[in-house]
């Protein structure tokens, strides 16, 4: 059993740890004490520092409000004094503006409105024009299509009539055929001759359709041929064997023409100078390119074989204006000649024009010299002829009629001795012409 002292010795060291304990906590709270007390007086001197910083802040916050009220009414005078400064101003400058902007605006308003007005007239101008030209071309158009209508119709007849009849195709292609002369410029009788009747070496008559005629007296053949049954039968038919079969009698009839043509041998005739080649004029174009489409070798076959050139309606233009132009040359190249022939007979007769005026004005000077030589004789010298038929009417001879009295004057010698009117020029025939009026 533990006695009392066990006890203590047995609970000294946490007994001296308590005490230990206490005497720091005591010396803790000596220490805090002390601190406080030093805070304390801390916070005291600071606390009068603070009132005097407030004192110094709400005496500088008055002089900024003092300051502030001051600001604020010079702010709302200048605010006023800008304000009347600037409605001055705008008043000034809207009324300048608005007068300078009226001026402009009639500036550009009046020549405006004469634009809009010449514009409106126009508009007017141009709508009654073009109501009337709507009008005449709707009457056109209807004109045009009752025109094509009549075409249509025609084209039809003219295509049944030249299927029908061998001699009424011939009769259009060499219709066609002058057509194309006569665009070109060519004159008949003077370019050339259609039907003209010549003679081959067997006296048989041969009548080309035309004969173009070129400068150095030689000539073109042109002969026309239609080929248009067939063609047409071609393209009226649906079945490709037929069709077929009318390609080769069209192919057939244009070489059979061609065959024929050659036969005729008008390049031969004696009274013709052409080519060793006639023409063949194929006036429908579409059946003369079916035909050397089917056959390639028909154009070349023609001439080498046949001295026949096919030409369609295309080539023989061409042809034709290039003869025009040929016959243009020639006229301008006769025309230069006959220019030259009349400037050298023009030349030649202003020369005896020239030379005839040259003696004319011989001739007048040898009358002038002529004339200038009798009024000496009759008006100069002391013996003169006035001078004695004037000393004669001085006498009491009865005269009804009196000299000019320049020509008295000039044949009588004055008393003071000056020189004689004979020293001076005669009088020109003008002036005793003009004299003798007045007498």
């Amino acid at each position: 059993m533990c006695t009392f002292n066990d006890l203590i010795y047995t609970h000294l060291d946490t007994l001296i740890s308590i005490l230990l304990l206490l005497i720091f906590v005591a010396l803790v709270a000596l220490a805090y004490r002390s601190f406080k007390e030093k805070e304390s007086t801390a916070n005291g001197d600071e606390a009068q520092t603070i009132i005097d910083l407030n004192r110094e802040i709400a005496a500088k916050d008055q002089e900024i409000k003092n300051l502030r009220e001051i600001n604020e009414g010079q702010e709302e005078k200048l605010r006023t004094q800008f304000e009347n400064l600037a409605t001055k101003i705008l008043d000034n400058t809207t009324k300048k503006f608005t007068d300078q902007n009226k001026v402009n605006l009639n500036n550009i308003l009046d020549p405006l409105g004469v634009k809009i007005k010449e514009f409106e007239k126009k508009v007017n101008d141009t709508y009654v024009k073009g109501t009337k030209e709507r009008s005449t071309l709707a009457e056109q158009i209807k004109n045009l299509s009752e025109l094509n209508i009549r075409m249509s119709k025609d084209a039809i007849n003219l295509t049944k009539a030249l299927k029908g009849d061998s001699k009424t195709q011939g009769d259009w292609g060499e219709f066609k055929l002058e057509m194309i002369l006569e665009k070109a410029g060519l004159m008949n009788g003077v370019h050339y001759s259609t039907q003209g009747s010549f003679q081959d070496e067997e006296g048989k008559h041969k009548r080309p359709d035309v004969i173009v005629n070129l400068p150095e007296g030689k000539c073109l053949v042109i002969d026309s041929k239609v080929s248009l049954t067939a063609y047409a039968n071609y393209y009226q038919s649906e079945d490709d064997v037929e069709r077929e079969g009318h390609l080769k009698d069209h192919v057939t009839s244009m070489k059979n023409h061609v065959q024929d043509l050659s036969s005729k041998n008008y390049q031969k005739l004696y009274q013709i100078n052409a080519p060793d080649y006639v023409l063949m004029f194929v006036p429908i174009e579409p059946a003369f390119m079916l035909a050397i489409h089917a056959d390639q070798d028909l154009m070349a076959w023609a001439v080498e074989k046949k001295n026949i050139v096919i030409v369609p309606t295309s080539t023989l233009l061409a042809t034709i204006s290039m003869v025009s132009s040929i016959w243009k040359q020639e006229d301008q190249k006769r025309n230069v000649l006959e220019i030259a022939r009349q400037g050298g007979a023009l030349y030649d007769k202003f020369v005896g024009f020239v030379d005839d005026l040259i003696n004319v004005g011989k001739r007048l000077k040898s009358a002038k010299d002529s004339y200038d030589g009798a009024m000496n004789k009759l008006s100069t010298g002391k013996d003169n002829l006035v001078r004695k038929t004037e000393n004669i009417k001085a006498l009491g001879a009865k005269t009804s009629k009196s000299l000019p009295d320049s020509l008295i004057q000039r044949a009588i010698t004055d008393d003071s001795g000056e020189a004689s009117q004979a020293d001076e020029a005669p009088p020109t025939i003008d002036e005793v012409a003009k004299e003798g009026d007045e007498l």
